[in-house]
């Protein structure tokens, strides 16, 4: 029991430990270390009556502090009584020091009244005259401001806008900063802005209608500088030519003073109108205001938006320019509607080109340049779209000349304008084609007209007016008295009338195209050929062609193109007279009418072979031979004379022919006579041919024969003309005299009587006697005379049927 009741040692630790924790907490507390919360925690763990231990510590701890207050209270305790002695002594020091001081304030207040309220007049007076200094001060510094605000308003007025932009520029930068602090100030630079933005819209207001207003006026201003371009071209002219005629009086002198005398007062008179012209027309600048454009470009540039005007600018010319090479739909009906639209785009180049030069940078030689060959591009397009409509060649010359005073125009002003020469050159051609339509259908009214007979002339007068009209020379014609025919009909004088023209109206075209006069010879000789190989050619093969053209009018058609051909000389010399190019010169081209108006013989001499064998086949074609007659008439058909007698009468006309050709025409018609004869004898439909009309058609071509001995068309050498009845001749021979035995002996010998005897030919013609013998005499058989006859007609078969059919093998 005692061992239980000692103390154990680690409980005895334990408690040191607990008493050590508690004082080490009470110390944080004393402390005063915050926070407590780890430390209150440590005291309240998990041990038995913690806390009443704690707070047995605790109490222990304030009374030992209150111990040491008290101890501490009772040392200080005298002190303080002595100090309360010591103040109970001065407090009635006090009160007399304070009775004092309040009578003598008193009595200074008293006596600085009057003091006072003069020092706060002073005071007042020195506010008042500082506030005014400073007030004046500050007027003379916003006085300025005001000034320039005032005169910044009264130019907005006036609508100086570039002024007001430089006022305002002043007003910001040298005035406005010195009173930046007020408020009219502050308003004022609020309003700033406000009134440059005014002034740029009231300026772009003013650009567009200075754009709408040089729209409206481009055609004006365009066709005012092509009429200065024109006469400054006609002046240089004229006085280049009055300077020729000057150098040539050096050299004829007496032959041409009459004429420089003329020439003088023409360039005098010219000069004179000139300066008249000059005070009447008008320049640009006249006729638009171009101060909008000068002011907008300044306005942009002082607010620093000139970038910005330029593309507007040009983007709006852009749009014009389009506007303005846009074409009407029926300009190529009238020169009005093409002068309309050069003098348009004129207008706009010459705008630009003046804003170029009075302008800097608001259009550049580059951008001109870009805009000049977008804008030929299109008109380019646009004339060979629209000339191509035009089937008038004077409105395709104006539409040349329109060109050239255009191209002129804008050459004057820097641009160039070669791709238009060479459009002219396209145009050229056009304008040949249709000249050549124009001159077709006069060619055709020619011949429509003319009578195709030799030009009567009564007398010399008469005589003298159609050599004046063409190259007419024939020494015996001359030798012969009037009255008296010419060879050709009316039309000869007339064509080559109209060809001249042809070629002054292409020389009209050739004018102000800057060309060498070479050049120009050729493109006449050219278009002159195109006119005589294409044009005249086509309507002489037209007219040989027609129907109602006989044989008269085809032989005076071949006349006519023997003089006109003989004419090509004389229109060789007109065109080289009027170019000043001798026809010697190396590159000088000739004129293709001798091939034209051979070929046109050439076709007329057919058409008359043609015709001829037409009307032979006509007469052939009522021949009415009885082919089973026994006997024939004893004289020739009817339809045979009558052919013969047609061949004569048209034969007598082609004296005037040339040799060759009427004898040509001649044989043709004998050889078509004889092959239609021969034709009519072996006719498949012809079935039988009795002696009799044998006997009958030799009497036809013994007709024949006479004709072509009788000499219709001199100059055949002997029997040339009867050889085309040659193979009629022999058969019919053959057939006549019944000479078949010869003609089997010799044939296919050189020296044969019956050389032009075909066997074949021989075999149907005999087959078809045959046939008729046979039908027609129905007793032959029984007398021996027909008998022996139609045996030897089997027999002639037999032998020419083994000679055909040898010459058939031997093929």
């Amino acid at each position: 029991m005692a061992r239980k009741s000692r103390p154990n040692m680690s409980e005895m630790y334990l408690e040191e430990n607990k008493d050590q924790i508690y004082e080490n907490a009470l110390a944080e507390i004393e402390s005063f270390e915050l926070p407590l919360g780890t430390t209150l925690r440590s005291v309240y763990d998990d041990q038995p009556n913690a806390h009443q231990r704690f707070m047995e510590k605790l109490d222990a701890c304030i009374r030992n502090h209150d111990r040491e207050i008290e101890k501490m209270c009772n040392f200080h305790h005298q002190g303080f009584v002595d100090a309360i002695t010591e103040l109970l002594k001065v407090r009635a020091d006090a009160e007399k020091l304070k009775v004092q001081v309040t009578d003598t304030n008193r009595r200074l207040q008293d006596a600085g009244k009057e003091v006072i309220a003069q020092t706060e007049e002073i005071i007042r007076c020195r506010v008042q005259q500082r506030n005014i200094t400073t007030v004046v001060e500050k007027l003379q510094l916003c006085l300025p401001v005001l000034e320039m605000y005032s005169k910044l308003k009264e130019q907005m007025k006036v609508k100086r806008y570039y002024s007001a932009l430089k006022t305002m520029e002043q007003l910001e930068n040298l005035y406005l900063p010195r009173v930046s602090q007020y408020r009219f100030c502050q308003i004022m630079i609020e309003n700033l802005p406000k009134l440059r933005e005014e002034i740029k819209e009231i300026s772009m207001s003013d650009l567009k209608d200075f754009l709408e207003s040089i729209r409206k006026h481009s055609d004006r201003i365009g066709e005012t500088a092509m009429k200065q371009a024109q006469q400054q071209k006609t002046f240089s002219t004229t006085l280049q030519k009055h300077n020729n005629v000057n150098y040539s009086r050096n050299m004829h002198l007496g032959r041409s003073r009459i004429l420089d005398s003329k020439n003088e007062m023409t360039l005098k008179r010219t000069l004179e109108e000139d300066d008249d012209h000059d005070e009447e027309v008008l320049t640009a600048q006249d006729l638009v205001d171009f101060s909008p454009v000068y002011r907008c470009l300044h306005i942009y540039s002082v607010l620093g938006d000139g970038e910005i005007f330029e593309n507007y600018y040009r983007k709006q010319r852009r749009k014009q320019a389009r506007l303005v090479l846009q074409p009407q739909s029926s300009m190529h009906e009238t020169v009005e509607g093409y002068r309309r639209y050069f003098s348009q785009i004129v207008g706009f180049f010459v705008v630009e080109d003046h804003i170029l030069h009075v302008t800097q940078g608001l259009v550049t030689r580059t951008y001109t340049d870009e805009l000049w060959n977008m804008a030929l591009s299109k008109i380019i397009a646009v004339l060979r779209t629209h000339s191509s409509y035009c089937n008038d060649p004077d409105l395709v010359l104006e539409l040349k000349n329109l060109i050239v005073v255009f191209a002129d125009t804008l050459q004057g002003y820097g641009f160039p304008v070669n791709r238009l020469f060479d459009l002219l050159f396209e145009i050229r051609d056009q304008y040949n084609e249709t000249l050549l339509k124009k001159w077709s259908g006069l060619f055709r009214d020619i011949f429509e007209a003319d009578n195709y007979s030799p030009i009567p002339v009564a007398n010399e007068e008469e005589y003298k007016i159609v050599i004046s009209k063409f190259p007419f020379q024939d020494s015996e014609l001359d030798k012969q008295s009037f009255p008296k025919k010419l060879p050709m009909s009316q039309s000869v004088p007339q064509i080559y009338i109209q060809v001249k023209e042809f070629i002054y109206a292409s020389l009209k075209f050739s004018e102000s195209l800057h060309r060498s006069s070479t050049e120009i010879d050729d493109m006449l000789r050219k278009s002159t050929n195109l006119l005589l190989t294409r044009t005249l050619s086509s309507c002489l093969q037209n007219l040989i062609k027609k129907p109602h053209i006989g044989l008269t009018e085809l032989v005076q058609i071949i006349i006519n193109t023997t003089h006109l051909e003989l004419a090509c000389k004389y229109l060789e010399d007109f065109i080289s007279n009027i170019t000043n190019i001798s026809q010697v010169t190396v590159h000088t081209a000739r004129l293709y009418g001798l091939s034209t108006f051979k070929d046109a013989r050439h076709a007329a001499e057919g058409e008359i072979y043609t015709k001829l064998n037409q009307k032979i086949d006509e007469f052939i074609q009522i021949a009415d031979y009885d082919w089973t007659m026994s006997e024939s008439d004893g004289r020739a058909s009817g339809y045979l004379m009558d052919l013969i007698n047609f061949l004569r009468s048209t034969f007598q006309v082609f004296t005037h022919l040339p040799g060759k050709v009427a004898q040509t025409a001649c044989m043709s018609a004998c050889q078509h006579l004889s092959t239609s004869l021969m034709q009519m004898l072996l006719d498949t439909e012809l079935k039988q041919i009795s002696m009799g009309a044998i006997q009958q058609f030799n009497l036809d071509v013994i007709q024949c024969e006479l004709f072509a001995s009788s000499e219709p068309v001199p100059g055949f050498q002997g029997d040339t003309l009867q050889l085309a009845f040659i193979d009629l001749r022999q058969l019919l021979d053959l057939f006549m005299v019944w000479d078949w035995s010869t003609y089997l002996a010799d044939y296919g010998q050189a020296t044969s009587k019956y050389l032009r005897v075909n066997p074949s030919t021989a075999l149907t013609l005999l087959e078809k006697m045959r046939d008729s013998s046979k039908k027609n005499n129905i007793f032959a058989q029984f007398r021996k005379n027909d008998r022996d006859k139609q045996k030897l007609i089997e027999t002639v078969v037999k032998q020419l049927r083994s000679l055909v059919n040898g010459m058939s093998q031997h093929t």
